[in-house]
């Protein structure tokens, strides 16, 4: 079986969002990407977690948000996540990477500084087995 960096799609071609964004900046970076969960870093680039649309969509009804404008008040700490997106390590295993994808659509990958080098999505692992188990 291949290395995790194999997979890796390094962080240079990920969207990610800062832990100081607010709502609003959030859902404009995922619609800009079309992406229904965002990886969050700190200021000194350490991956803190993982903010999806549902998350969102529960927050907005929870609050009785419908003004688009009052987003940008609302602060990403006020959201609570409902999944951890755990991460692995660069040094950790397959198996590891793995068993973390088949509970979330994408794995975050840090260095040894927790610093988020970038993720390996559930599909490139399972295109990957596909075109082994067709050849």
């Amino acid at each position: 079986m291949k290395n995790i960096l194999f997979f890796l799609t390094p962080k240079s071609e990920v969207a990610y969002i800062e832990d100081t964004y607010s709502l609003r900046q959030i859902l404009e970076k995922m619609e800009i990407h079309k992406y229904s969960a965002i990886p969050i870093l700190s200021k000194n680039g350490e991956y803190v977690g993982t903010i999806t649309e549902g998350d969102i969509l529960w927050h907005c009804k929870a609050s009785g948000l419908v003004n688009v404008t009052d987003t940008e008040s609302i602060h990403l700490n006020d959201i609570s996540k409902k999944l951890e997106y755990a991460s692995v390590s660069i040094n950790s295993n397959m198996e590891d990477l793995i068993a973390r994808a088949m509970a979330q659509n994408f794995v975050p990958v840090v260095d040894d500084q927790n610093k988020f080098i970038g993720i390996v999505t559930r599909k490139d692992i399972i295109s990957y087995c596909y075109k082994k188990l067709v050849n």
